[in-house]
């Protein structure tokens, strides 16, 4: 789990670097378009682009540190074997779903990739949003495996 862990830290850290790029480019453009008139051209479409990018970059983290929305007001009053058994068939599922994710997403950029597509503005190749989502949703698919056949660390308890 160590590994997997330092992975997920590792997707987060590029999902900030990410998201801080793209806001320092908004920023930019903005205060350009409100003072001299001059704007990123497509800067909107870099943006949308990242955005998604960094979800799925965030989504390991997220897994590992337990942080998705858990409903236990059904839960509250179960036995402590109970709520094991859902947390650990919650993350089975969300592993099958993220792995499902991440196959769809790899044929559909590579879907885009053959066929060349890009964003209107900028021709921004829309291969390269799904090369950097696929990885981890395939890596929180691997965590939630791992959860749910090997439980959570009490580190991680939510």
């Amino acid at each position: 789990m160590k590994i997997l862990e330092t992975l997920a830290k590792t997707c987060a850290v590029l999902a900030g670097v990410l998201l801080t790029g793209i806001t320092l480019m908004t920023c930019v453009s903005l205060i350009g378009r409100n003072t001299t008139g001059w704007t990123i051209v497509g800067d909107f479409e870099l943006s949308g682009s990242a955005a998604g990018a960094a979800i799925a970059l965030f989504m390991p983290w997220c897994q590992v540190r337990r942080a998705n929305i858990i409903v236990d007001f059904f839960t509250a009053k179960a036995s402590e074997r109970t709520t094991q058994f859902l947390d650990r068939l919650g993350a089975l599922v969300l592993a099958v779903c993220m792995g499902l994710l991440a196959w769809r997403s790899g044929i559909g950029g590579i879907s885009a990739w053959k066929s060349g597509s890009g964003s209107m503005m900028l021709g921004f190749p829309e291969w390269i949003v799904y090369a950097f989502m696929v990885p981890p949703l395939a890596l929180t698919a691997v965590i939630g495996l791992a959860q749910a056949f090997r439980g959570f660390g009490q580190e991680h308890a939510a």
